[in-house]
């Protein structure tokens, strides 16, 4: 028996190398599916990881305790409590401590922690030594700017459970190191204050007023644990955690659930999709298998025939031509195996998670097998129809044809099924059931019924012709109409290009997607995610390190408020430096509204004293403060004039800080009572009131100018007049009958009501035209100036306004948010150091290629690369069967046309025919199968998301262009047609030569 099979399997060549391509094809994406799937899988997590928040990647446990002053012990006891009740995995903490108390800054108290972290000294810059001693402090230099402070200086803090002042010695000045790290990822050590925290050492919290604090146990999630590594369930983990910590009243804080769910949706997304395309080829594969067994069997007629008459048994013969099929089968795979796996590393690199690679090796073999095995089955049951036709039969030079009522009731079945995948395409979700596989299916039935009905017009339409003369097209149409398997291999060929031209357009609407998000989600072309004191800083930075105003753009991303997410820009800059889109409305909008809205100059303050003529009127004593804000490091500078006696008077006050030439601009007047014993500051009483005459530094008639001067805007606000060139401040009368009570009249230098662009639907609180923001200090009263349908990096909510508005409206203020830098494609390269030397800190850096990448890695982009891959696989398929059909075919083919030539049929018209059955198969398949890809697309839609998150602000791009389907269909077009033309040539040589 195996003499016979090596000798079939010389003598048939042709038949052998053909069941080897088609194994090594198959094996090859059976091979890469699964490398690919997990390899895609494990990228799109470290993509997840490295986009994701240093937030996102800690667990925090906190507690309040009183230490009784031995902080380490109870520092040490703590973390041991915590280590027991989390999971060993999560490694080594960063602990710390912290208690909050106050400074003063011009006799009024501001909030402000002393902390204790582990190595804080390894994750700051320092300018001094490392606090070593109890009482010594690190602060930071925003701090020191504020508390007028230097090194080796004291401060005095003061708790509010004892009263009683803590002085503490500065030793250093820090900035913070690595900011977007996890070791400051958590808030509670940076500035959640007005004024940023003292470092100090242990022993410090021996004192009395340190006692009371905060415990603080962070860990660092491994990112093996993240990634879920050999079915590690992170999630569980934590849930479990958090219930025994409950019980021992910690308190367990994590971020990290949006991103475990991010890794997991995708890792489901890319294995589901490759194994999903991975099946698509595998069922093409037994397909173009069974299909050139059908058109080889004619060369083992002869054989089988022979067998029969000498005896042979059915089992014998079938055990004959498996050994035919396996050695060429088994071969492929070699060739296929290690060819899809170099292919998945190249496409998606390595697994590098050894649960992953036994998973990936495991799942291969078993696809590999699946290719063998149903491949021989298939061949099998093509061998049994031919074992079970008569040895007259075998013996016939003619073609065997198909028992039509068989195939037709397949055909139905088959149209049946895409009928069912269509509807669940369109009615349920991505992952149900035939609706990953609609668009196969959906050009296979339209293949299957445009065969039938092609067929049968071809035989009567040929007739015809060859009746009316026209050989060419007579002959050509006889031709496909007569022979068995040309309609199986036109459905083929539709399959194949209709999942080509598919997954292509797939491949082209996805990278569309990922720029236009990325643009849509940053806003410029590349964004700096940057440090600064505060919004006044910032602002100065980037006009200073860009005075032009056309590379770059200071940005504040601000979700502070309750009701709304609010972009603040340089409108000014806007239209030069964001990547704008139609959807967000004029560019200039914003822009407009500001300058309709504009005041007079604000009035600035420069030296190092200012004299203030007043008149005070009333019984009661009253305190003048001036609030000023330096308009370069926007630092509060606060001049307090002391008590007013009453009637006319002159008061002098020192200024620290409005020196330079870009000196400080006036903020707000406060009237108040004397401090009491505690420091605190009273509204006036009613009957009270002060008149400013004069301000030196300031043009006479500034203080008089009403339209300079606002009130507060909640409450009972101090009521406001111009009074012989003066502007006069007197408590509202009501100021006894409310709760908030206004001291403050404010410089009138910021648009109000304040222009915001707002996308979406208003907050709710923004009723009645009662439209406030709350996240600037004193409530913001806002006039909507556009209400585009988005904006970018908001997306379809949130709302846009003017940086330098805001930053005045909330002066003195912590209104927090993200502080960013927008940058054009064209910034030149000096640009960065020049921000950094003006005062910023980089801490993050991204550009709209990055982040397309970085979506790249996601889900659907890789399902959508392998489905490319599927798709070229299902050509190269339908090529090698057309291969073959076409040299089979060439063979009856051939005879009747040498017959014909000898009777005179010209040279031309026999060429002409060899090329026109083959040429009109592919050519009808190709149209059909674009025509089917487009059907598909159309009523199937696409069986993925656009982005693993279900991003869908934009509108998807449109997946199949015209010319999208027009390059697909010429790639398609290409394979096809060289397998066709390779195949036809012998027939066309031979004809030429007669």
């Amino acid at each position: 028996m195996l003499m016979l099979v090596v000798s079939a399997v010389r003598a048939r060549t042709a038949q052998v190398l053909t069941i080897l391509l088609l194994a090594a094809v198959a094996s090859a994406v059976a091979v890469a599916g699964p490398w690919y799937g997990f390899a895609a899988a494990g990228r799109a997590a470290e993509a997840d990881l490295s986009a994701s928040r240093a937030v996102e990647r800690i667990v925090s446990v906190r507690t309040g305790a009183d230490t009784q002053g031995l902080a380490e012990e109870a520092l040490t006891r703590f973390a041991g409590d915590v280590r027991r009740q989390l999971p060993p995995e999560f490694g080594d903490p960063i602990t710390g401590l912290t208690v909050s108390l106050s400074a003063k800054i011009a006799a009024a108290p501001v909030g402000m922690s002393v902390a204790y972290r582990d190595e804080f000294c390894a994750n700051v810059r320092l300018e001094g030594p490392c606090p070593s001693r109890a009482g010594e402090v690190a602060i930071s230099h925003e701090a020191a700017q504020r508390l007028g402070v230097r090194t080796g200086d004291q401060i005095s803090l003061t708790s509010s459970v004892t009263n009683k002042p803590l002085p503490l010695r500065v030793v250093a000045l820090y900035a913070l190191a690595d900011i977007s790290g996890p070791y400051w990822a958590g808030e509670i050590f940076r500035t959640q204050t007005q004024i940023d925290p003292a470092f100090t050492v242990l022993e410090t919290f021996a004192t009395r007023q340190l006692w009371n604090t905060t415990m603080v146990y962070d860990a660092v999630l491994p990112v093996s644990l993240i990634r879920g590594d050999g079915g590690y369930d992170l999630a569980g983990a934590l849930a479990a955690a958090d219930t025994r910590i409950t019980l021992t009243r910690f308190r367990l804080q994590t971020n990290a659930k949006p991103l475990l769910e991010m890794v997991a949706r995708d890792r489901a997304t890319i294995l589901r999709g490759v194994r999903s395309a991975g099946l698509q080829t595998l069922v093409l594969t037994w397909f173009a298998i069974g299909l050139a067994g059908w058109y080889t069997l004619r060369d083992r007629r002869a054989d089988t025939a022979l067998l029969k008459l000498r005896g042979a048994g059915r089992f014998r013969i079938l055990r004959l031509a498996w050994g035919q099929h396996l050695v060429p089968l088994l071969i492929g795979a070699a060739i296929g195996i290690p060819a899809g796996y170099l292919l998945a590393r190249w496409l998606a690199g390595d697994v590098e998670v050894a649960p992953d690679r036994q998973a990936a090796l495991t799942q291969s073999a078993i696809t590999v097998a699946a290719v063998l095995l149903g491949s021989l089955a298939v061949l099998a049951a093509v061998e049994a129809v031919m074992l079970s036709r008569p040895v007259t039969a075998l013996l016939s030079r003619t073609a065997p044809a198909r028992g039509d009522w068989r195939s037709a009731l397949a055909d139905l079945l088959l149209i049946v099924i895409a009928g069912a995948a269509l509807y669940q395409a369109r009615s349920g979700g991505p992952a149900d059931g035939l609706a990953v596989v609609a668009p196969a299916l959906i050009a296979l039935a339209l293949g299957l019924l445009l065969a039938r009905l092609l067929r049968r017009v071809a035989g009567r339409s040929g007739a015809a012709a060859l009746r009316g003369g026209r050989l060419r097209f007579g002959l050509a149409a006889l031709q496909f109409s007569r022979s068995p398997g040309a309609d199986r291999v036109f459905a083929l060929v539709v399959v194949a290009v209709a999942l080509f031209v598919t997954a292509g357009g797939a491949w082209r609407a996805d990278r569309v997607a990922r720029a236009e998000r990325s643009a849509a989600e940053l806003g410029a072309s590349r964004v700096l995610t940057v440090e600064a004191p505060n919004r006044t800083a910032l602002l100065h930075a980037v006009r200073t390190a860009d005075p032009e105003g056309r590379a770059a753009m200071a940005v504040v991303r601000n979700r502070n408020d309750d009701n709304l997410e609010i972009l603040e820009v340089d409108s000014d800059r806007l239209a030069a430096v964001a990547l704008w889109r139609p959807e967000y409305g004029p560019v200039t909008a914003l822009r407009e509204a500001v300058g309709t809205s504009a005041r007079p100059a604000p009035p600035v303050i420069t030296g190092d004293r200012l004299s203030a003529g007043v008149r005070r009127d009333g019984t009661a004593p009253v305190q003048l403060t001036l609030h000023l804000q330096d308009e370069v490091t926007g630092v509060p500078v606060t001049v307090g004039f002391g008590t007013l006696r009453a009637g006319e008077q002159t008061v002098t006050a020192p200024v620290d800080g409005c020196a330079t030439a870009a000196g400080c601009r006036i903020v707000r007047w406060e009237v108040t009572t004397p401090p009491d014993r505690t420091g605190r500051t009273k509204p006036p009483p009613k009957g009270s009131a002060v008149t400013l005459r004069t301000l030196s530094g300031l043009d006479a008639g500034i203080l008089g100018d009403i339209a300079r001067w606002r009130p507060g805007t909640n409450g009972a606000n101090l009521n406001l007049a111009a009074d012989g060139g003066g502007l006069r401040m007197t408590p509202d009368e009501n100021a006894t009958e409310l709760k908030l009570i206004g001291t403050s009249a404010y410089a009138a230098d910021t648009p109000m009501p304040l222009p915001v662009v707002l996308a979406g639907a208003a907050p709710d609180g923004w009723r009645y035209d009662d439209r406030m923001l709350e996240s600037y200090g004193p409530a913001a009263p806002v006039r909507i100036a556009g209400a585009p349908p988005g904006l970018p990096m908001l997306g379809r909510s949130g709302a846009l306004t003017d940086l330098d508005a805001v930053r005045r409206l909330a002066a003195d203020a912590d209104a927090g948010g993200e502080f960013q830098v927008w940058l054009t494609a064209s910034a030149p390269p000096g640009l960065i150091p020049a921000l950094t030397a003006a005062g910023v800190s980089i801490a993050g850096d991204q550009t709209v290629t990055g982040r397309a990448a970085w979506l790249g890695a996601q889900g659907p982009a890789a399902v959508v690369r392998f489905a490319l891959l599927s798709g070229f696989a299902a050509l190269l398929l339908a090529a090698t069967v057309v291969a073959v059909a076409a040299t089979v075919d060439n063979r009856s083919l051939g005879v009747q046309l040498r017959a014909l030539r000898t009777q005179g049929l010209p040279v031309r018209t026999a060429v002409s025919t060899g090329y026109a059955g083959t040429a009109a198969v592919l050519l009808a398949g190709l149209a059909t199968g674009a025509l089917a890809a487009v059907l598909a697309v159309r009523y199937a839609g696409s069986s993925l998301p656009p982005f693993a998150d279900g991003w869908q602000v934009l509108p998807p791009p449109e997946p199949l262009t015209s010319a999208a389907l027009v390059v697909a269909a010429v790639l398609a077009l290409l394979v096809l047609g060289l397998s066709g033309l390779f195949a036809v040539l012998p027939l066309v040589r031979t004809l030429r030569k007669r």
